[in-house]
C-alpha cells in the first residue's frame, strides 16, 4: 500500500485492519445489494433528531433554570455553549476513527451512552454539575456526527444525497422544535428535572435501530454510480472493530496524530473546502446566535408569554424549517449537474435572502408582521443545509469523509457555534437586555459567509469530477 494519492494510507491505526474494507467485496464476501431504500436515511436522521432534542430542551427551560440556580443570561449562554466546546475537542479524532471503525456500531453505542448522561442531568445538585454533564453530551455527538454523516454517501449515490441529507436535517429541526417545546411545556408544569428525563428516552430507541443497520463499504455508492459495482456492497456481519490499543496507548496516540496531520493536509488541499469551511463557520455563528435566543426575544421584545414564545419557535421550525430542508435537498439534487457549483451557489444565495429578511423583521414591527418575515427567512436559511452537506461528500474521498466532517464540525465550533450564544448574551446585557440590538450586530456576518460559499463555485465541479474519475478507475479506494 502506498500513500502517493489523496486516498493512500500508511499509518497503522485502522490500516488493513479496517473493519469495513473500502474496496470491493471480496470473493467470499457478501454479494452487492441494490440501492437501499429510504430506511437508512430515516434511521440516520433519527440520530440527529435525538441529538437536537437533547441539546435544545435547555432553550425551553431558561426561566426555570434561572430561578432554580439564581443565574443570568451569561450563565445560561455558557450552559448552551459548553456542549459545542466539548464536541469541538472530540469531533476531529472521532472523525478520523470513523474512517476506520464500524460506524453503525459506534454511533449506536454513543447514542445510548449520551441518553443515559442526559437523564442523569435531572439529578444534579448545583448549576456547575449541570454544566459538566451537559458538556459531556458533546462527546456523544462528537462521535456520532462524523460516523453518521459519512454513512450517507456510502448508502446513496450523488444524485440522491441532497434528499438523504434533507431528511437528516429535517429531523434535526423536528428535534430542535420538540426539544424547545418540551422544555417550555413540561418545565413550568412538572419542573426542569422531569423534562430532562423525558427527552432522553427516544435516544434509546434510535440506538437500537442504528445497531440493526447494515454497514456499507466505504465508497460503495461512488463505485455504483461510476459503474464499477452492480450494487451497494456491505460488510460482513462478523467483521469486528480493529484493536486500536493492541500496541499500547502511546503508539495509538502517535499513529492518530500522524494520520490526522496527513489526512487534514489532503482535506485542506481541496480548494472547495477551503472556502466552504470558512463560509459555513461564519453562517453557523449567526444562525446559532439567533436561534439560541429566539424564544427569549419573543418574550422580551414582543411581549409574548413563555408558552407563546415556544409555540412561535415551533411554527418557525415546522412551517419554515421542515419544508426548507425538504425542498432544499431536492433542489440540490435537481440542479447538481446543470448549474455550475450548484451545491454552494444556491445555498449562498438562499442564506443572503434569509439574512435580509431577518434584519428587516428586527425593525420595530408588531408580532403579526415580524413572524411571517422570519418564517420565510427561516425557510431560505434551512434550504441551504442539505446542499452544503451533500457538497462536502461530493468532493471528499470516501476513506476521508469521517475526517472531513470532523474538520467541518471543528471549524464550525471554533469559529462559529461555540461563542455565538455567549456573544449574543454579551451584547444583549450591554444594551439593557435588548436582544433586537444584539441580533442586528451579529447578523451582517452572514453576508460574508454567503459570499465565500458562492466563491467556491469555481472549484466544486472540478473537485467532484476528480473524485468520480477516481471511483471509476479503482475498486479499492484505499489506494493500494
Amino acid at each position: 500500500m502506498t500513500g502517493t494519492g489523496p486516498i493512500g494510507r500508511t499509518d497503522s491505526v485502522g490500516d488493513r485492519s479496517d473493519p469495513v474494507p473500502a474496496g470491493g467485496a471480496p470473493a467470499d464476501g457478501p454479494a452487492p445489494s441494490p440501492v437501499p431504500s429510504t430506511w437508512p436515511m430515516w434511521v440516520l436522521g433519527g440520530t440527529v433528531l435525538v441529538d437536537a432534542l437533547d441539546q435544545n430542551v435547555v432553550r425551553g427551560l431558561v426561566p426555570q433554570l434561572k430561578q432554580a440556580f439564581g443565574v443570568g443570561d451569561l450563565a445560561i449562554g455558557f450552559l448552551m455553549s459548553v456542549f459545542v466546546v466539548v464536541n469541538g475537542a472530540v469531533t476531529l479524532p472521532a472523525g478520523y476513527l470513523a474512517d476506520r471503525w464500524v460506524r453503525t456500531r459506534a454511533a449506536s453505542r454513543a447514542i445510548a451512552a449520551w441518553s443515559v448522561v442526559s437523564a442523569a442531568g435531572s439529578l444534579v445538585p448545583t448549576f456547575g454539575v449541570l454544566v459538566v454533564l451537559r458538556g459531556a453530551l458533546g462527546f456523544g455527538q462528537g462521535v456520532t456526527d462524523p460516523s453518521v454523516s459519512s454513512l450517507v454517501p456510502d448508502y446513496y449515490v450523488l444524485e440522491r444525497r441532497g434528499r438523504a441529507f434533507s431528511v437528516q436535517q429535517c429531523l434535526a429541526f423536528v428535534g430542535t422544535g420538540i426539544g424547545v417545546v418540551a422544555g417550555g411545556l413540561i418545565g413550568p408544569r412538572f419542573g426542569w428535572r422531569v423534562a430532562l428525563v423525558v427527552v432522553s428516552l427516544p435516544g434509546l430507541v434510535v440506538a437500537l435501530l442504528m445497531a440493526r443497520l447494515r454497514e456499507p463499504r466505504r465508497g460503495a455508492a461512488d463505485r455504483l454510480r461510476a459503474g464499477a459495482a452492480s450494487g451497494i456492497e456491505y460488510a460482513e456481519p462478523s467483521e469486528s472493530a480493529p484493536r486500536h490499543f493492541e500496541h499500547g496507548i502511546g503508539r495509538f496516540v502517535r499513529d492518530l496524530l500522524r494520520g490526522l496531520r496527513r489526512d487534514l493536509g489532503v482535506i485542506v488541499a481541496i480548494p472547495t473546502l477551503r472556502f466552504a469551511l470558512v463560509g459555513v463557520s461564519s453562517v453557523l455563528f449567526v444562525l446559532t446566535a439567533v436561534a439560541s435566543w429566539m424564544t427569549e426575544f419573543y418574550q422580551r421584545q414582543l411581549g409574548t408569554s413563555q408558552g407563546q414564545a415556544t409555540t412561535t419557535f415551533l411554527v418557525l421550525v415546522v412551517v419554515g424549517g421542515i419544508p426548507g430542508v425538504i425542498i432544499g435537498g431536492r433542489v440540490a439534487d435537481r440542479f447538481a449537474s446543470s448549474i455550475r457549483g450548484a451545491r454552494v451557489v444556491i445555498p449562498g444565495v438562499s442564506l443572503m435572502v434569509a439574512t435580509t429578511l431577518f434584519i428587516v423583521s428586527l425593525a420595530e414591527l408588531p408580532y403579526s408582521v415580524c413572524l411571517p418575515l422570519q418564517l420565510v427567512g427561516f425557510f431560505f436559511a434551512t434550504s441551504a443545509i442539505p446542499g452544503l452537506r451533500a457538497g462536502l461528500t461530493d468532493v471528499v474521498p470516501p476513506t476521508l469523509r469521517g475526517t472531513g466532517f470532523g474538520a467541518f464540525n471543528l471549524a464550525s465550533v471554533l469559529f462559529g457555534t461555540a461563542a455565538a450564544p455567549l456573544v449574543t448574551a454579551f451584547f444583549s446585557q450591554r444594551y439593557d437586555d435588548n436582544l433586537r440590538t444584539a441580533f442586528l450586530i451579529v447578523l451582517p456576518l452572514a453576508y460574508v459567509g454567503s459570499a465565500l460559499l458562492i466563491a467556491a463555485r469555481t472549484h466544486l465541479d472540478r473537485d467532484t469530477q476528480r473524485l468520480v474519475a477516481l471511483a471509476a478507475r479503482t475498486t479499492d479506494p484505499m489506494g493500494s
